[in-house]
């Protein structure tokens, strides 16, 4: 067992050095708050266009429906880092700050998928339910949000989760632009500190503590929707 003690010693030493000392560990409480907050509002602006885009992919409008086929094609079949340097170097080009322009661009990829979950969705619920409330008076508009949107969050509430899990990696990517993201932060540790590994694997950790939160919270909450079924 010694050498057990022995590699906790060195790794306590390491993350001492690399991080405590010289509270270089505020560089990382930073990043952190902003991996949270680029992965916070890329969710919301995902979520609006995946069931904007979802229902017009459903109402199949020739032109609409066109664009935002074209839309979740395009954006499917390209990286989400090309995605970002794209929009933040020829798009938008500094008309807003580089955070904005990250959650705009995580916001536009996390909304094609969206959109392909929300649509199936709605589709698997049964089409009685646009007939029942059609027949009680209530707008094509009025049901889909009242009706059956509701009942398609239920059911793709996991595939959701998982894609807000996965959108949280993906921000990971966001120093490409310059921004102090949890990543860019640890490799701004590691070149002050000389130190290849610690850094590394301290936010890989980090990175899988929040997921499996996430995941819990996730499971917690559709166990309570089963329950209230």
């Amino acid at each position: 067992m010694v050498w057990y003690y022995d590699l906790l010693q060195t790794l306590s030493n390491g993350v001492f050095g690399t991080f405590v000392k010289e509270d270089r560990f505020i560089l990382l409480l930073k990043g952190l708050g902003v991996s949270l907050e680029l992965t916070f509002f890329a969710a919301i602006i995902g979520l609006g266009i995946g069931l904007l885009v979802a229902i017009s992919r459903i109402n199949r409008i020739p032109v609409v429906s066109s664009i935002a086929d074209l839309y979740v094609t395009i954006i499917r079949g390209t990286p989400v880092i090309v995605q970002l340097i794209i929009i933040y170097f020829i798009i938008i080009k500094a008309i807003f700050p580089a955070i904005v322009t990250a959650m705009i661009a995580f916001g536009i990829n996390s909304g094609a998928y969206v959109s392909e979950i929300i649509r199936a969705g709605i589709l698997a619920v049964d089409r009685g339910q646009m007939e029942a409330a059609r027949s009680l008076g209530l707008s094509y508009r009025q049901a889909m949000i009242k009706v059956i949107v509701p009942q398609a969050i239920k059911n793709i509430l996991p595939a959701l989760g998982n894609e807000f899990i996965v959108l949280l990696k993906e921000t990971s990517v966001a120093g490409y632009i310059a921004i102090d993201d949890l990543t860019r932060a640890a490799m701004k540790i590691r070149n002050i500190t000389y130190d290849p590994t610690t850094p590394l694997f301290f936010i890989a950790y980090l990175y899988l503590m929040m997921t499996i939160c996430l995941s819990k919270m996730l499971t917690s909450y559709e166990r309570r929707l089963r329950e209230g079924d």
